[in-house]
């Protein structure tokens, strides 16, 4: 088959037939009409969260998502419920990981040489049943953001969600880990719920575009991706990433840090240094940004469509 028919047989399915290599401005926005907002990632805990917020009014960076990579289970109740006051009060979207997976069980595939792939699956109908108490339970202390790396999962809260038993305006955000590589994926991914597509941290811009022209669905972009993740550095990028893949969520990680998952109070100075510096690291993302002249608008706390936590009364 011809290359120009293979290009109509994916246009038919309204599915880009190339990367976006022209690298074409997205119409799209945030409710708010912004192109861009700031993620901090690996905000672990009470202590880091009262770090990020504090750095963020010192440095003056719009923070309004902060998310997490232990899990809603290795928080207690005290915890969320702290964390979910702070991050009211600040206007910024808390969002909690949906932790139990293959790779933090029994699972021998999961740290098999070709078995990485499962690792962030949920493993079996037991620990699927975990991962939605998980979220219920997160759901109850007033979260209404959740991080889901399992495509069951994702449909399953969908499926909640659709049928009252979360809350309606609780979203879901994929994370890095449920790869999203190309435009069909993408489609099938924000099918079943998804509110949010945190990206591979490999893809070229133009890739990401061919992602963004397939779907409307908000994407997150680690401009700076931990080790584990590829250590990317892609700070240079940022023009052209609020420009092609706008609502982009800029997702500073932290190259040359240490993988403190799960975290806990044994690791909790080591989470609040990195917190800090994850910020000072979005204010030179934000600086890069002014010097090339971007002018798009970015976010602020309290911003239409943030899934903002909803404190015990």
């Amino acid at each position: 088959m011809t290359t120009s028919a293979i290009d109509a047989l994916l246009t038919d399915l309204d599915l880009p037939a190339t990367d976006a290599h022209a690298l074409p401005a997205s119409p799209l926005r945030f409710p708010d009409g912004a192109a861009y907002r700031v993620e901090i990632p690996s905000v672990e805990g009470p202590r880091c969260l009262e770090t990020v917020l504090a750095e963020a009014r010192r440095y003056e960076v719009p923070v309004t998502r902060v998310s997490q990579g232990t899990g809603v289970g290795l928080l207690t109740d005290a915890e969320i419920s702290e964390m979910v006051a702070m991050a009211a009060a600040a206007g910024v979207e808390l969002c909690l990981f949906a932790r139990p997976s293959a790779g933090w069980d029994t699972s021998a595939m999961a740290v098999a040489p070709a078995g990485g792939g499962l690792a962030a699956c949920v493993r079996g109908a037991d620990q699927l049943a975990a991962a939605v108490d998980e979220i219920r339970r997160a759901a109850e202390l007033g979260v209404r953001s959740v991080l889901i790396a399992d495509l069951g999962l994702l449909s399953v809260f969908g499926q909640l969600r659709a049928a009252g038993e979360l809350p309606a305006q609780m979203q879901a955000k994929v994370s890095v880990m449920l790869s999203v590589a190309n435009p069909a994926t993408a489609r099938v991914i924000a099918g079943l719920g998804a509110d949010t597509i945190n990206l591979p941290t490999d893809l070229s811009i133009a890739q990401i575009g061919a992602i963004r022209a397939a779907v409307p669905t908000t994407l997150d972009v680690y401009v700076e991706a931990p080790d584990n993740l590829g250590g990317f550095v892609r700070h240079y990028e940022q023009p052209r990433l609020v420009r092609v893949a706008a609502p982009v969520y800029l997702k500073f990680g932290l190259r040359n840090a240490p993988d403190i998952y799960p975290s806990g109070s044994h690791l909790e100075a080591t989470a609040v240094a990195l917190s800090a510096e994850r910020v000072r690291r979005a204010r030179l993302g934000l600086d890069l940004l002014r010097r090339a002249g971007v002018d798009a608008d970015c976010s602020v706390a309290g911003a239409d469509g943030l899934a903002l936590p909803v404190p015990a009364t």
